[in-house]
């Protein structure tokens, strides 16, 4: 119903706007008519419109065009070659961006790598470091004179580094400022951790020195050796893939292991010496350890060890961790428990009343292993005690002394 309305109102239109005309023509007399249909006439009406278009297009196009036939329109063509031309300089700079974003990207990749690899060192660095006993273990007291003489003459020498230039940081990026900086930070680590274990050395060293015993003779003793072989930079960093050889950080950190495996040795060294006192409670000094009058027959003899007066039943302690390879009489000596410290190192209890360890036992420092009495050639209750290195005897009273500075 819609549709047959919306023709009629067209058709209604087109008759409005075409109605049928007649055109009347009078020749001799006689009158004529033509009549022009409402069709015909809308086309009629087309036809003119398309020449009236094409006249003015042909106006407008002719219009347009300047003096000697030039179009006009160059002046667009030179503005689209300039828009083309900057837009190439636009891409030219973009592809020149990107390849420095790259380069940048690459750069810091790299010192990222660089960064992360040199962070793992210095993590392990530290948990070696962390291993060593700690400082307070070495309080040194007054006598600390007698470590600071000690010396290590093996030891490369150490040479300062050279001060941070803040004109060097100024003349790069902010980017190779940062890690320049971060770089001397580490290098600042590094020196820490040397100077601590240097330290650590000498004061580990100074209390092998101060027992008599000769630290190199302790060190041989804990298998340190090996036939001299020197580093070499460029081997190891085509095998490892480890930082060139020219770089200062891979030399520090060779440097720096160095002096840790150093203060190690000096310090597992000095963990082996029986340093403690092996009388629980007071105690006097009755005879040294030396020359002296026998107190049986009055002829000067040496006495291997040293006597510690208390009371019959004073606690005899272990001076340092070991295990037991005798517990029972032995000759003159009495009642004896002898102790092996590993390192070369041995203590003997002489002269005791009753005996707390078996053959074979693993002892504590500290650990009870005894009485005191007088069994065996003695005149009285007290203890005798000795030390042995490698078969030789040392004067027990330096071991206690050098323990001061340890326990």
């Amino acid at each position: 119903m819609a549709v047959k309305h919306l023709k009629a109102k067209i058709k209604a239109f087109f008759e409005k706007a075409f109605p049928e005309r007649q055109i009347y023509h009078r020749s001799g007399g006689a009158v004529r008519y033509v009549s022009i249909s409402p069709w015909r006439q809308a086309m009629m009406a087309g036809a003119a419109t398309l020449v009236v278009g094409w006249c003015l297009f042909a106006t407008v196009a002719v219009l347009l065009k300047g003096p000697g036939g030039v179009d006009v329109v160059s002046g667009g063509d030179r503005g689209s070659a300039r828009l083309e031309r900057e837009l190439r300089q636009a891409k030219a700079a973009e592809q020149t961006a990107l390849a420095l974003l790259e380069t940048r990207t690459s750069d810091f990749n790299e010192a990222i790598d660089e960064a992360e690899s040199r962070h793992d060192t210095l993590k392990r660095l530290m948990s070696s470091f962390q291993g060593l006993d700690s400082a307070s273990a070495i309080a040194l007291t007054g006598e600390a004179s007698l470590l600071i003489d000690s010396t290590i003459e093996e030891g490369d020498p150490r040479q300062s580094r050279p001060e941070w230039d803040e004109s060097n940081a100024a003349n790069g990026s902010s980017f190779r400022d940062r890690t320049d900086r971060l770089i001397h930070d580490q290098a600042g680590f590094l020196d820490s951790f040397e100077e601590e274990a240097v330290q650590r050395a000498e004061s580990a060293r100074g209390v092998i020195r101060l027992t008599g015993v000769p630290a190199s003779r302790v060190l041989e003793q804990n298998g340190v050796g090996g036939p001299f072989i020197p580093i070499n930079f460029s081997a190891a960093a085509a095998t490892t893939g480890a930082a060139a050889p020219t770089d200062p950080f891979a030399r520090r950190i060779y440097e720096v292991e160095a002096r840790l495996k150093e203060a190690q040795d000096y310090e597992r060294a000095m963990r082996s010496l029986p340093l403690g006192i092996p009388v629980q409670g007071s105690y006097r000094e009755t005879s040294g350890f030396g020359y002296r009058s026998d107190p049986f027959n009055r002829r000067t003899a040496f006495h291997e060890g040293t006597d510690f007066g208390a009371f019959t039943g004073a606690p005899i302690v272990s001076t340092a961790p070991g295990k037991v390879v005798h517990a029972g009489v032995k000759g003159g000596y009495g009642r004896t428990v002898e102790i092996d410290h590993g390192s070369g190192f041995r203590t003997l209890y002489a002269h005791m009343n009753t005996i707390s360890v078996k053959l074979g036992q693993e002892v504590a420092i500290g650990q009870k292993v005894g009485t005191m009495g007088s069994t065996g050639r003695s005149t009285g209750p007290h203890l005798h005690y000795e030390i042995y290195f490698r078969g030789k005897s040392y004067d027990p009273i330096k071991f206690l002394r050098a323990g001061k500075h340890v326990h």
